[in-house]
């Protein structure tokens, strides 16, 4: 949602991303072709691809997920075209820079890391799970804190991650779900050194809802005292929706032990930025995929017309 909407300015955008996916069509990924998981490589590679003309076309291609067949029902035709470029070009980094070229993207998508690790975590009762969609689905109890995570074996951070982080001039943390795509970058040897000491202004999107199984009943507050366990108080602005929601998805939510995120925010040593972020309209997903969706999305224009005010 950042990114779509941050592609209309003449900015130089890198969209560093999380490496530890084991759900859906990911883990077939990981289990049969011995891939990294790409599906949230794919959905940034089309979020800066250029809609103009055939392009345009593409873009929809990449995120097309099949509904049947035996062996692809559920897969995207963007993650079995890069698994299909991996074998040709005969590396995973290079069928991301090559897809890059098809979609004509506007910016740079960087894997966070190429260890192939998994993501751990560990509740306030003992339990712990060995993999992100357990994290994200959970089989216990969704309402336990989670209070330590960890990836094994450790992963060792991409150059390429390091180097944008340190140049830049912006960073974006989020919106996303904090324990599966936000703390697993963060897990990476290196990278939340590099955030601390990083010359760019650092800056939150607070998510839209609490989520089930991470951050059950979790505040605003909440949220950034995790991220404050990794990065310290490297935190310049925090982003916060201001808007109401639509009651049916509330509704839909709330069956999910899921709600809007309570701004408990005071006098903080960052800059606290409220306005209205929801998108409109309510996403749908399709009946192919079989893992859960967010409904309620930031309005990426709105979000990116922020970010672009900070720098």
């Amino acid at each position: 949602m950042v990114l779509r909407g941050l592609k209309q300015f003449h900015h130089t955008l890198s969209a560093i991303v999380t490496m530890s996916d084991s759900g859906g069509s990911n883990r077939r990924l990981r289990d049969e072709f011995g891939l990294l998981p790409t599906s949230d490589l794919r959905q940034c590679l089309v979020a800066l691809a250029d809609e103009s003309g055939g392009v345009g076309l593409l873009r929809k291609l990449f995120m097309y997920r099949f509904e049947k067949g035996n062996g692809i029902a559920g897969m995207t035709f963007g993650n079995l075209f890069m698994a299909a470029l991996t074998d040709i070009v005969g590396s995973q980094a290079e069928a991301i820079r090559k897809t890059g070229k098809v979609l004509r993207i506007k910016g740079s998508v960087i894997p966070v890391t190429f260890t192939d690790a998994n993501l751990y975590a560990t509740y306030e009762n003992g339990h712990t799970v060995n993999e992100e969609h357990l994290i994200d689905e959970p089989t216990h109890d969704g309402k336990l804190k989670i209070t330590h995570v960890s990836l094994k074996p450790q992963a060792e951070a991409n150059p390429d991650a390091l180097k944008v982080i340190k140049q830049a001039d912006l960073i974006v943390l989020g919106p996303g779900d904090l324990y599966t795509s936000i703390i697993p970058n963060l897990l990476v040897s290196g990278i939340a050194d590099a955030l601390i000491h990083a010359k760019g202004k650092i800056v939150y999107v607070l998510n839209l809802m609490t989520k089930f199984g991470q951050t059950y009943n979790f505040t605003a507050s909440d949220h950034i005292h995790v991220l404050e366990q990794f990065i310290g108080t490297s935190l310049k602005a925090v982003v916060v929706n201001s808007d109401t929601f639509p009651k049916d998805a509330l509704d839909a939510y709330a069956k999910c032990n899921e709600a809007p995120v309570v701004d408990d925010l005071g006098n903080e040593y960052f800059s606290v930025i409220r306005t209205p972020l929801v998108n409109e309209s309510v996403h749908e997903k399709s009946s192919a995929d079989t893992l859960v969706r967010s409904l309620i999305r930031h309005d990426s224009d709105a979000l990116s017309n922020v970010l672009v005010s900070l720098l």
